[in-house]
């Protein structure tokens, strides 16, 4: 049976893994890519959800309130990062690209019809980051541990967009003791996505 190090010693095989643990990571909450951390031009960084990610258009997927500092940092200028590990394979995928503020059209529209009440829920509250007096969840209180109708959720849908990442760069790390594998992937200007080894 071919070591863990073995199985990566083709790029097209990383490729694959790349592809195969980002799918996972959009559909199954359990997967340790799942919440990976998103960074931003203005170098702020937070865990967000992966909601999707499209193995066509090599796009990740994620969901934020218009009114968070994100979304205009993403306004001003769209260059961000994502940091994805899996401890338990000892594998990191770091993606650098550009994304866009989707809270209009098919894309965001779509998004927000097929969340849940519970999880549309978060953006009926006051806007992220407004100062309070005592902790708060911003939910009106007549809503707190509540799931809301469909009729209540109305304005939310306002405060709803799609942080849609396009990726420009891949750069993925297996860590082994026997010494760390390191790839790193690109489009070419046809837009044909090539891989290099890279020293760790």
């Amino acid at each position: 049976m071919p070591t863990p190090r073995a199985m990566f010693d083709q790029l097209d095989d990383v490729r694959t893994d790349l592809a195969d643990r980002l799918t996972r990571a959009a559909r199954d909450r359990r997967s340790p890519m799942h919440t990976p951390a998103v960074v931003t031009s203005d170098v702020d960084a937070r865990t967000m959800v992966l909601r999707a990610f499209d193995n066509a258009a090599w796009t990740l997927r994620f969901h934020t309130d218009t009114r968070a500092p994100k979304s205009a940092a993403v306004e001003a200028n769209p260059r961000v990062a994502v940091l994805f590990y899996d401890k338990g394979a000892k594998i990191q995928i770091r993606v650098r690209g550009t994304a866009q503020i989707l809270s209009e059209g098919p894309v965001a529209d779509a998004a927000w019809a097929n969340g849940s009440n519970f999880s549309r829920r978060c953006y009926m509250g006051d806007g992220p980051g407004l100062a309070s007096s005592s902790p708060t969840s911003g939910l009106p209180a007549e809503l707190e541990g509540l799931e809301p109708s469909d009729a209540q959720l109305e304005p939310a849908r306002a405060n709803f967009a799609v942080l849609l990442v396009n990726m420009s760069a891949l750069d993925w790390l297996y860590l082994a003791h026997t010494g760390h594998v390191r790839a790193c992937f690109a489009p070419d200007p046809q837009g044909h996505w090539q891989g290099r080894w890279v020293s760790p």
